[in-house]
């Protein structure tokens, strides 16, 4: 029988102010603040790992064991990424019902999982790299996606997420540069706010029911590292660090108020992020308004002892990471369990303590913590059972797939066009994932994929070409066992497997060369465990299998599987079609096939420029007027594929862009509008691109920046008119006295189908 309002008057009147639900979260967050001592606060502010010890039943059911790791609490606990859906729901609705019932005031903990391209787990489903996925420039079909991750997560009882990367990289021999969404910073911004508001299923900073909280990484300058090697500072000025490496975490927040943000392992300015105030505390708080919870990255706090030498113990790195702003120590606690002899002391004023605490605290109440229902392996079950997960993913790898070549029409081919297809090289029976992926349930090669789609209308040979490494070639078919330094095998027995391969060709009628990396070729560094690379050029003998392969002089294209744009003067050259194919998810070979035969047109559209040479880099498209000025020795000053670029199987035509008024006042905006128009023979989608550019100014501006996009379908003959807004955040910048806002004079406004093809108009600034 439903309660009176009285009764249920009376027993919210019963309960402690902290677990009334009726009352504001600040009231909750305040109320239950004043009940908390000292140790119990700073429990709030540490983390555990999951699997490290393992939290299972065994240990749940020593009492001695539980009550010293988790007497007062506990703030945050970090995933163990081996753990199968039903020992992960299990484990942490043990955990959580012994944190409600055992502790004083039975304050829950959050569970963090990552999340980049898809849960880290078992049997999850994974989407494209955001290196890949940035190609689609779908901001509304990564929102999707990134509601379906939140959901697979938060039914497993994940309640915030390590994820997403904004960093901007310039960089690719950075082993994380797939974790990216590329080289622009408003890109950057844009897409990952896309996936912000997808995890939280809003753009408010409210996380809504069935969601999970997302976290902001790594600020800041972490994919500007100096020799692209991982952790490294990162050397640049702080107006290049406001304007690039800064504005993507600022656009990502004022668009989607993430709940979390964590700091970068890099120094900037000969500062640690993980040590400064001004970055963690000065700019994003006072200035940004950021109002969530700062987490360190996994033992960086450990680092600023023991690599960076700006503290002399755990004991005074913690005082100094925290007064720097950071507000929870993960993986393990250990350094901020020391600051409960420094409030003690004097050291750390119990009112800074209080304030942190109020930040975990609030975020517990906005993710529903302490009304929360346990975690459901039936419900996990019957999402993935929907198969909702694959179909995006499908959508997902459609999308981001770039076209990179296409002489002559070669592509796309008829069912019917060849009776035996050869697919080739070490990235045709294995799908890589790329780094920071779970082993999904299914997962479909370019094999398979063609398999797949033609049945028995077709005959499909296969040949490995090359191996990639000998030693294990991906994290994901390794079971998470995170293989160290990756050996290469003999260039004679690749010279074997090559002679093999060209008598598979020498059978078929048309032929895949499937090349590129796999996981332990770009990924994240660490240890002895590297990931970056100082050569951009294909590994392994693969341009020797290409020529050899080209040779046989039969039909011939190359599809890519990558983490990062490599340099391919040769293929680019030489070959008659290339599909950039990325890491793009469980789903990748089908959606290969899709293109391939011509049932979905590729509309992907570079994110970062192609370098010819790891010797070019940086190269990329908003450089300033003196760069890229010069022609090198032996070489172009320009990239290969730039930023934006992308082909179709079918054209399209732009006008000149149109701006509503010739005079804009600083403080007002006008509209620009371009019309585009499919002359082809298909139906395809096209990515319309505006980019400005302040003709003088009191400091050096780059050759253009991107402003704004669209991604607009067009059947055969249709005109569409693409609107964009320009106001006063697309032409503001930081002048000469670092101050920011926006100069009078001309600016250019540029409209295209990428960086370097693209019609001008003037306006002029007031």
């Amino acid at each position: 029988m439903a309660q009176s309002p009285a009764v249920q008057e009376n027993k919210s009147a019963s309960l402690p102010a902290y677990r009334n639900t009726a009352l504001p979260v600040q009231q909750r967050v305040a109320d239950l603040l004043a009940r908390m001592t000292l140790p119990e606060k700073i429990a709030q502010v540490r983390s555990m790992h999951f699997g490290r010890p393992v939290i299972d039943d065994a240990m749940q059911a020593n009492a001695f064991k539980m009550d010293s790791m988790f007497r007062y609490g506990m703030g945050m606990m970090n995933p163990d990424f081996k753990a199968t859906a039903a020992q992960t729901i299990h484990r942490r609705n043990a955990l959580q019902q012994w944190l409600r019932k055992n502790t004083r005031l039975g304050i829950p903990v959050i569970f963090l999982d990552e999340a980049h391209h898809g849960l880290l787990a078992p049997g999850a489903d994974a989407f494209p790299h955001s290196i890949g996925f940035g190609c689609s420039w779908d901001t509304a079909l990564i929102e999707k996606v990134y509601g379906y991750i939140s959901r697979e997560c938060r039914s497993k009882g994940t309640d915030l997420v390590l994820a997403p990367i904004v960093d901007v990289c310039r960089d690719p021999r950075w082993g994380r540069t797939g974790e990216t969404f590329g080289e622009d910073p408003y890109l950057c911004g844009v897409l990952g706010s896309a996936v912000v508001k997808g995890f939280q299923g809003s753009g408010n900073g409210r996380v809504m029911p069935g969601h999970v909280g997302a976290c902001l990484k790594t600020f800041t300058g972490h994919g500007g590292s100096e020799g692209a090697n991982n952790q490294g500072p990162a050397n640049v000025s702080i107006r290049n660090l406001r304007e690039i490496h800064m504005e993507s975490f600022r656009l990502a927040i004022n668009r989607s108020k993430p709940t979390a943000l964590m700091a970068s392992y890099c120094e900037v300015d000969d500062i640690p992020s993980h040590a400064n105030k001004w970055l963690l505390t000065d700019v994003l708080r006072n200035e940004w308004k950021f109002n969530g919870v700062v987490v360190s990255d996994w033992f960086a706090i450990d680092q600023l002892w023991q690599k960076h030498g700006v503290a002399a113990d755990t004991r005074s790195a913690a005082l100094l990471a925290f007064n720097a702003g950071v507000t929870v120590d993960l993986p393990y606690g250990i350094n901020y369990s020391t600051l409960e002899q420094q409030v003690k002391e004097g050291t750390l004023p119990v009112k800074d303590l209080d304030s942190a605490v109020a930040l975990v605290l609030r975020l517990k109440f906005n993710l529903g913590l302490f009304e929360q229902d346990t975690a459901s392996l039936q419900k996990a079950e019957q999402l993935m059972a929907t198969n909702e997960g694959t179909k995006l993913a499908l959508e997902a790898a459609e999308k981001s797939m770039v076209l990179l070549k296409n002489e002559n029409n070669f592509l796309p081919i008829r069912k019917d066009q060849y009776k035996k297809i050869a697919v080739i090289g070490p990235c045709a029976a294995v799908n890589y994932l790329g780094d920071y992926s779970g082993i999904p349930r299914h997962n479909v090669s370019l094999l398979q994929g063609l398999r797949n789609k033609v049945g028995d209308q077709c005959e499909i040979l296969y040949a490995p070409g090359v191996q990639l490494t000998t030693n294990g070639d991906t994290i994901s078919h390794n079971n998470y066992q995170y293989i160290d330094t990756a050996q290469f095998p003999a260039p004679e027995a690749n010279r074997r497997l090559i002679a093999e391969a060209v008598e598979v060709a020498k059978q078929a009628d048309f032929i895949i060369v499937a090349v590129g990396e796999n996981e332990q070729l770009g990924r994240e560094a660490w240890a002895n465990h590297p990931g970056d690379e100082t050569d951009l050029n294909l590994q392994s003998q693969q341009d020797e299998l290409v020529q050899a392969i080209m040779a046989t002089g039969k039909p011939t294209m190359v599809y890519l599987a990558h983490g990062r744009p490599l340099a391919i003067n040769w293929i680019a050259q030489n070959v008659p079609a290339i599909i950039d194919g990325w890491f793009t998810g469980e789903e990748a070979g089908n959606a290969f096939a899709n293109i391939l035969f011509g049932d979905v047109n590729p509309s992907g559209k570079l994110t970062i420029s192609y370098p010819r040479s790891a010797g070019q880099v940086p190269v990329y498209y908003n450089h300033k007027p003196s760069a890229q000025f010069f022609p090198y020795l032996r070489e172009s000053n320009l990239p290969l594929y730039p930023f934006g670029y992308g082909l179709s199987y079918t054209t399209f035509r732009y006008s000149a862009p149109k701006v509503s008024s010739p005079v804009m006042k600083k403080d007002s905006s006008v509209t620009v509008t371009v019309n585009v128009t499919n002359t082809g023979r298909r139906a395809g989608d096209e990515i319309v691109q505006l980019y400005v550019h302040k003709k003088i100014a009191t400091v050096t501006r780059p050759v253009k920046e991107l402003k704004d996009f669209a991604r607009i379908p067009l059947q055969p003959g249709e005109t569409k008119t693409v609107a964009f807004k320009l106001d006063r955040s697309k032409i503001a910048y930081w002048n000469k006295d670092m101050q920011y806002g926006v100069e009078p004079g001309v600016v250019e406004v540029m409209t295209g189908p990428g960086s370097t093809e693209v019609q001008t108009a003037n306006i002029s600034v007031e």
